[in-house]
């Protein structure tokens, strides 16, 4: 079963990030074994001068489909300067939204969110908005013109898991626009445990690119969704 965001298709339901892995190599080998057709890029850390170290030279463009984001940005006109960015760099209008609040956590900024979230909406672009595990910020996204939402299970890196199904299950209930799950996910179990929940998809980087063996990590993840 696949999944549709505003009028982008994609046939598998997890998204990977191509970020923390040891060699771009790996990366692509990792990626084939997660089953994935859709790929997180951050900009910021995008080198777009050099080719020999700019990952997008390393990632099949007509297997996979990009999904920039904004990570690093703690301020609106940051995010949304980003975003026209990714845009032109990766001629495409498709952006993961990351306004982040706290440096330490990671935590998103709720309020900054919604507003750049309304800023690239006007211009035309398909929000994917990473927020807190809060419905009403859910629902402030969502009335802001996000095509997504995607609220953490815990904080970026932390393989936590999902702290607070509660609230994930409350965002689920209530979302008329696709639910991902994204940040905080350590193990093939916390994949399953959110499409237990209901969500629409699962977003993960740091638990493939970290484990002992990223491929096989990446394959447990594929059968964890698929079984969710």
């Amino acid at each position: 079963m696949g999944l549709s965001i505003g009028r982008y298709e994609f046939s598998s339901r997890l998204f990977v990030g191509t970020g923390k892995y040891e060699t771009f190599e790996l990366m692509q080998k990792a990626l084939v074994a997660s089953g994935t057709d859709c790929v997180t890029v951050a900009i910021r850390r995008v080198n777009l001068e050099n080719p020999k170290e700019n990952l997008i030279n390393f990632l099949d463009l007509k297997k996979y489909k990009l999904l920039p984001n904004t990570a690093g940005c703690f301020t609106v006109e940051d995010a949304v300067r980003v975003a026209r960015l990714a845009r032109e760099a990766c001629a495409t209008d498709i952006i993961k939204l990351e306004v982040i609040g706290d440096q330490k956590t990671l935590m998103p900024d709720t309020a900054g969110t919604i507003e750049a979230t309304r800023i690239l909406v006007r211009e035309g672009f398909t929000v994917l908005a990473y927020t807190n595990d809060d419905v009403v910020a859910a629902k402030r996204l969502e009335e802001a013109g996000a095509a997504a939402v995607m609220p953490l299970a815990a904080p970026i890196g932390s393989g936590q898991g999902i702290l607070n199904p509660a609230n994930i299950r409350l965002i689920l209930e209530q979302a008329k626009v696709p639910v991902i799950v994204d940040a905080g996910v350590g193990t093939a179990s916390d994949v399953a445990i959110a499409f237990e929940l209901g969500a629409d998809g699962v977003l993960l980087n740091t638990a493939i690119a970290k484990a002992k063996s990223p491929v096989k990590m990446a394959k447990a993840m594929k059968l964890a969704a698929e079984a969710g």
